[in-house]
């Protein structure tokens, strides 16, 4: 599919598959990067690490649904990590990964911010079920125009909580979802019109799933003996503008990708 086929898929459908952007020696890079945060949220850092270390903690986030503590390593059961640029060089990398930024470019402009830098975990037996929701209906981002990409670093299936979408609901308008995080034998929501469209998105390693910030999505448990971790970014194009809520600050600076003249930041202010 060209560039083109590839834009007008994504504008009617809401989402896009790229198989194989990463390369096997790439997604194991990945794979020891996640193993090291661990070990970060476990203390168990090395002397030259503490101050990586001490960043990352404050930003992961343990399953709330987890029977255990620990995993089977002694490694804690994580949900996720946010802003994974700010310590780890692996993910603020691979976050301007140039296949990966020539597909978004594709898809909604050549100037490029980041406005989310994520990894989400799927613990072997723990992996909780996130909701049905759209990105947009919790994002201080207007128009809701952003693209988030997930990128497979393990084979995502069924069985281990691949990403679910329902196709065209980019097109239904911000709605309100409620919690994301639910326990394992959940259903992703209590609509029961919106569960019948739900579909599954298996994905092999390396590969990614682009999606409109509107577009309806989830993920099921992973009940398999196999962990499922996916980085998550969310890029936009400087016409979004940024509009704060709840008394949060009245400007941002978010990080340049691409374009706008070389430049590694941008601040937007709120318009008043």
């Amino acid at each position: 599919m060209d560039l083109k086929a590839r834009k007008a898929f994504f504008e009617k459908e809401g989402y896009l598959v790229v198989e194989n952007l990463l390369s096997t020696a790439e997604i194991e890079t990945c794979q020891a990067e996640i193993h090291r945060l661990h070990q970060f949220a476990a203390g168990q850092e090395s002397d030259a690490e503490t101050d990586r270390a001490e960043i990352a903690r404050r930003h992961v986030q343990h399953e709330p649904f987890a029977k255990d503590e620990t995993q089977g390593n002694s490694l804690p059961v994580l949900r996720k990590a946010e802003n994974t640029r700010q310590y780890s060089e692996v993910f603020r990398d691979l976050a301007q990964h140039p296949k990966l930024i020539r597909v978004v470019q594709g898809l909604i402009g050549t100037d490029l911010l980041l406005f989310r830098s994520t990894l989400m975990f799927k613990p072997a037996f723990h992996g909780s079920s996130h909701g049905l929701h759209q990105d947009s209906a919790y994002w201080p981002m207007e128009p809701p125009r952003l693209v988030t990409v997930s990128i497979a670093l393990n084979d995502a299936t069924p069985e281990n909580g691949c990403f679910k979408v329902i196709p065209r609901s980019h097109l239904w308008g911000i709605q309100s979802w409620g919690h994301i995080a639910r326990q394992q034998d959940a259903e992703l929501t209590d609509r029961k019109e919106v569960a019948e469209q739900q579909m599954d998105v298996p994905l092999s390693a390396g590969s990614v799933l682009f999606f409109h910030s509107l577009m309806v999505h989830g993920s099921g448990p992973n009940t398999t003996p196999k962990p499922r971790n996916t980085a998550l970014y969310a890029y936009f194009s400087p016409q979004v503008r940024y509009v704060p809520k709840d008394g949060k600050p009245g400007e941002k600076t978010f990080p340049v990708v691409a374009g706008l003249g070389g430049k590694t930041e941008l601040t937007l202010v709120a318009q008043t």
